[in-house]
This record gives structure tokens, C-alpha cells and sequence, in this order.
């Protein structure tokens, strides 16, 4: 990938033409996307991974966000200003394809994927700067929400991802710095996890794409 030609991306020697280039604007083909993305998830998870039909509608919607389609986001209902919930049952492959969909971009800024368990166990060990540290200008997508214990620091109880979700919804409303998750929660499982006030900042906060409930479990 060059500058010049962010459209076009290289793998092992082969080029993966994502679109045409029309100007300063990429005319994107969501079906060359789709072969990129097939090869990128092996790649990434090895040759078993593959692209589910079933999930081609979800990828559509994320593809979608991630290349900023504003006129397709708008008939998707999707605001491209916030950031990304992906929820859905376990195994149904939510964590691949956010580790996955930032690679058709490599021109923007992306973002980190942070798993919920491991700042929770920072915050056990270091305290309230974790969650300092969380509320700065990088990009972050938070795996599992919902799975990570409650945090304990010299003997008190912290919801840290609620705080931490507090923390960057403040920093979307000052700068429109993006958050992503993917959770296993639904809305009033989230809500009695993190309470009224964490899911009320949420529905300002991201974007609600969210798998079948009865999606395949691809780890089986």
C-alpha cells in the first residue's frame, strides 16, 4: 500500500485492488473487499478462517463504516462520527472481524484492541491510572465487554470498564475521539452490568451492529 494508493493493498507479493481511485476519492467494491478480507483473516487466524454468508450483512455494515461511506452509513443508520458496538453470542467471530476490518484502511488512523480482562487486571494492580491512561486521543476497541471482573484496588470495588466508557464519552462529546467494543451483552444485560448512567452514555457513544442471537459458533 502507498500513499498515493491506499486503494490497493499487498500481501505476500499480491496486490488486493479494494476500489478505483476517482480523484482525492476511492470508489470502494464491496466484493473485492470481501476476497481481501478472506485472504487477511487467514492470514491473521490461520487457513481455517473463512467468510460465513451469514455474516456478510454485518461485514457490509462495518466495511461501510470503516471506509466512511457517508451516503450508504445514512441509509444503514449509521453515524459515522461515533464508534462501533458489535455485540452477538460468544464464538459468533465479533473479535476477528474488528481485528479484521481496520486492515482496509490502512490510510486512517487505527485503532487498538484491548481486551476488557486485561485492564481490569491493570487497574488491580496499578489503580485509577489505568483508567487516566484509557482517556487520551488513541483509538480503542474493547473485547469482551462484560466478561472482565469487578476491580479491586487496596481494598475498594471500581466498575473500571463503566468508568472507563464515562472517561472516553466525555472525549467524544470535547474532541469526537472514537471507542469501539464488541460484548456478549444485550441492552439490559448491560445496563444491570454497568447501570442507567454508563448505558445511556453508550447509546451516544457508539453505533449498534449486532449479530443474530442465534449465530454459529465458530470456534466449535
Amino acid at each position: 500500500m502507498s500513499l498515493q494508493k491506499p486503494h490497493i493493498i499487498t500481501e505476500d507479493n499480491i496486490q488486493y485492488i479494494l476500489g478505483e481511485l476517482k480523484g482525492n476519492h476511492i470508489l470502494y467494491d464491496f466484493d473485492k473487499i470481501l476476497i481481501y478480507l478472506d485472504v487477511k483473516g487467514k492470514l491473521l487466524f490461520g487457513e481455517k478462517f473463512k467468510i460465513y454468508k451469514e455474516d456478510t450483512s454485518i461485514l457490509y455494515k462495518l466495511c461501510n463504516y470503516q471506509i466512511r461511506d457517508w451516503q450508504a452509513c445514512k441509509k444503514l443508520n449509521i453515524d459515522i462520527h461515533k464508534g462501533i458496538l458489535l455485540s452477538g453470542p460468544v464464538g459468533c467471530g465479533k473479535t476477528s472481524l474488528m481485528k479484521l476490518i481496520r486492515h482496509i484502511t490502512p490510510h486512517y488512523q487505527s485503532y487498538e484492541m484491548i481486551p476488557t480482562r486485561n485492564v481490569t487486571f491493570a487497574f488491580n494492580h496499578i489503580g485509577y491510572k489505568i483508567i487516566e491512561q484509557y482517556g487520551d486521543s488513541r483509538f480503542y476497541c474493547f473485547d469482551d465487554l462484560g466478561i472482565e471482573p469487578t476491580g479491586r484496588y487496596f481494598g475498594k470495588d471500581c466498575n473500571v470498564l463503566g468508568e472507563v466508557i464515562l472517561s472516553r464519552h466525555e472525549l467524544f462529546l470535547k474532541y469526537k475521539f472514537k471507542t469501539h467494543c464488541t460484548t456478549n451483552l444485550n441492552a439490559e444485560e448491560i445496563e444491570e452490568r454497568y447501570g442507567n448512567r454508563v448505558r445511556s452514555r453508550m447509546r451516544e457513544l457508539f453505533n449498534l451492529i449486532g449479530f443474530d442471537k442465534d449465530s454459529l459458533d465458530k470456534r466449535r
